[in-house]
C-alpha cells in the first residue's frame, strides 16, 4: 500500500484487516458495520449483514438498537482487541461460546487483560478503548497519535522514557476520560458553561453559569485554558477547557432532548451526542442502530434522567416496550436507574423485589415511558410508605418485624401493669378483711386489742374491784 493511503474501516479486527494479494489488490472483508455507517452496499443481497465477530465486538454491537448506537468509536474496541492479540498471540476470549462472551462483555462489563510492560501512553489508550460508554473512548486519530508518540520510547530499569503524552485531568477527579474531553474543541466567541458532572441532570457547581470565550491559551505542558467573559464580572475568568462545555443554540452535548415530531420507529427521547456550530446535531435514540442526524430546530429539551433516580411507568402506558414488573397489587413497580445507555435506554434494577437464582434482576426502559418518583412527590403517608418499600426488599419484613416487636413490648408492658394493679387490689382486699377480723375479735376479748389499750382496760378493772 502507498504511504499516502489512509483508510478508516469500521469493524476493525484481525479478520477484516487490509491484506495484499498476488494480484496487487487490497481486499477488505466483513462489511456489516461499514454498510450500516457509511452506506456501503453489500456485494450480494443474499449476503447476511453481520455487525461484528463476537471476540472483537463492543457492547453496543450486540444489540445496536437497544444498547447502541454504533459509531466510529465502536471501531476502537475492535482495534484494541486486535492489538492485544498481536501482543499476546492469543485471540481475546478464545475458547468461549457466544453466550459466554455476551455475558462477559454486556452484562459483567469485563475487558480483556492488558499485557504488562507497555509504554504508559499505549496502556492508557488501550484501556480507553474498552470504556463501556462509547463516548468515553478515543477516536482513531487519538490512537494513531499515541502510537506515533510512543515510537521512540525506550525501556530501561527506571521505566519508559521518551514517550509523549498530554496532561489532562484524571477521570477520578473530573469524572470524564481524557478522550471524552479531547473531543471538545473550544474557540473564541463560543458560548460555554460549567460542565455537568457525569450521570447528573444539572450542574452542581456553576462557576461559569454562561459566558463567552474571548481567548485560548496553551502552555508548554500541553494543557489548554480559555478566557471566559461572564456577565457581571469585570475581568475574564481563566478556566481549564475540561471544566467547560460548549453551548450552541441553547444545547450542549449530553443534554436530553425530544423530537418535536415523533417517529414511531424509535423513541422520541434521546441524548444529544454532538452539536456543531452550524446547528447540525447527532442524537442517540433508543430503537436506532446509528446516530440520528438532523438540525437543532427539530429538537426540544426533555426531562433528564441519571443514575440513582427512582422511576416507574407512566399511568397512561398500558403495554410498555420492554418487560416491566408489577407489585402484588397489580400496579407497576418502581425501580432505580443503575445505568444510562448512550442512546437514552435506561437499565433499571428493582431493589424492592427479592430475586432468586436465574430471575432477571435488571430491566430495560424507554425514557419516554417512565417518570421520576421521589419521596417528596408521593402524596399521603400510604404512598410514601410504598415508596420506602421500593428502596429495598427488606423494608417490608423489617417493618413487620418492628411492628411485632413493638406489639410484644406493649403487651409485656400492659401485662406487667395489669398484674401490678391486680396485686395491689388483692393486697388491699386482704388488708381490709384482716381489719374486719381484728375488729370482731377485739369486741369479745380485750387481749386482742393493742397493748396500750389493753393495759388501760386492765387498770380500770382493778380500780373498780378495790372499791
Amino acid at each position: 500500500m502507498r504511504d499516502q493511503l489512509v483508510i478508516e474501516w469500521p469493524n476493525l479486527k484481525e479478520g477484516s484487516s487490509l491484506c495484499q494479494t498476488f494480484s496487487d489488490r487490497a481486499v477488505l472483508g466483513d462489511v456489516g458495520i461499514p454498510h450500516l455507517l457509511l452506506g456501503i452496499p453489500l456485494p450480494s443481497s443474499d449476503l447476511p449483514r453481520r455487525l461484528g465477530t463476537p471476540n472483537y465486538m463492543a457492547p453496543e454491537q450486540w444489540q445496536p438498537e437497544v444498547r447502541g448506537p454504533i459509531s466510529f468509536e465502536t471501531d476502537s474496541w475492535g482495534f484494541a482487541c486486535s492489538i492485544i492479540e498481536m501482543l499476546t498471540g492469543v485471540q481475546p476470549r478464545c475458547g468461549r461460546s457466544v453466550d459466554e462472551i455476551y455475558d462477559a462483555v454486556v452484562r459483567r462489563q469485563e475487558i480483556p487483560p492488558i499485557p504488562s510492560g507497555l509504554p504508559p501512553a499505549v496502556e492508557n489508550v488501550l484501556l480507553g478503548c474498552f470504556e463501556y460508554d462509547l463516548r468515553s473512548r478515543p477516536l482513531m486519530t487519538d490512537i494513531l497519535r499515541v502510537f506515533k508518540s510512543s515510537q521512540n520510547s525506550v525501556h530501561s530499569d527506571g521505566g519508559w522514557t521518551g514517550h509523549g503524552s498530554r496532561i489532562l485531568p484524571d477521570k477520578s477527579s473530573s469524572g470524564y476520560t481524557e478522550w471524552f474531553l479531547s473531543k471538545e474543541d473550544l474557540k473564541v466567541d463560543d458560548v460555554v458553561r460549567s460542565r455537568k458532572p457525569p450521570n447528573s441532570f444539572k450542574p452542581e457547581n456553576m462557576d461559569v453559569p454562561e459566558g463567552r470565550v474571548v481567548g485560548v491559551e496553551h502552555n508548554t505542558e500541553g494543557e489548554s485554558f480559555v478566557l471566559v467573559r461572564v456577565h457581571g464580572i469585570h475581568d475574564p475568568l481563566r478556566v481549564h477547557v475540561s471544566a467547560l462545555e460548549r453551548v450552541t443554540f441553547g444545547l450542549a452535548a449530553g443534554d436530553w432532548v425530544r423530537l418535536k415530531e415523533e417517529d414511531r420507529r424509535h423513541s422520541p427521547v434521546g441524548i444529544l451526542h454532538s452539536i456543531q456550530r452550524d446547528g447540525s446535531v447527532a442524537v442517540g435514540f433508543l430503537g436506532l442502530e446509528t446516530l440520528w442526524k438532523g438540525h437543532f430546530s427539530e429538537l426540544q429539551m426533555a426531562e433528564s434522567y441519571c443514575v440513582g433516580q427512582f422511576v416507574r411507568l407512566k399511568a397512561n402506558v398500558v403495554s410498555p416496550q420492554f418487560e416491566w414488573p408489577r407489585k402484588r397489587e397489580g400496579v407497576w413497580a418502581t425501580g432505580r436507574i443503575c445505568m444510562v445507555v448512550p442512546n437514552g435506554c435506561l437499565i433499571v434494577r428493582f431493589p424492592g423485589r427479592l430475586t432468586f437464582g436465574e430471575q432477571c434482576s435488571s430491566f430495560l426502559a424507554d425514557p419516554a415511558e417512565v417518570e421520576v418518583v421521589t419521596f417528596n412527590t408521593c402524596p399521603g403517608m400510604v404512598k410514601k410508605y410504598q415508596h420506602l418499600e421500593d428502596l429495598h426488599w427488606a423494608v417490608r419484613p423489617l417493618f413487620i418485624a418492628l411492628g411485632l416487636f413493638t406489639a410484644m413490648q406493649m403487651g409485656f408492658s400492659v401485662g406487667r401493669k395489669l398484674r401490678g394493679a391486680k396485686a395491689k387490689k388483692l393486697q388491699s382486699s386482704v388488708i381490709q378483711k384482716d381489719g374486719q377480723h381484728v375488729d370482731g375479735q377485739v369486741a369479745g376479748n380485750p387481749a386482742w386489742l393493742p397493748p396500750s389499750m389493753a393495759n388501760m382496760l386492765s387498770k380500770g378493772t382493778s380500780a373498780a374491784a378495790g372499791r
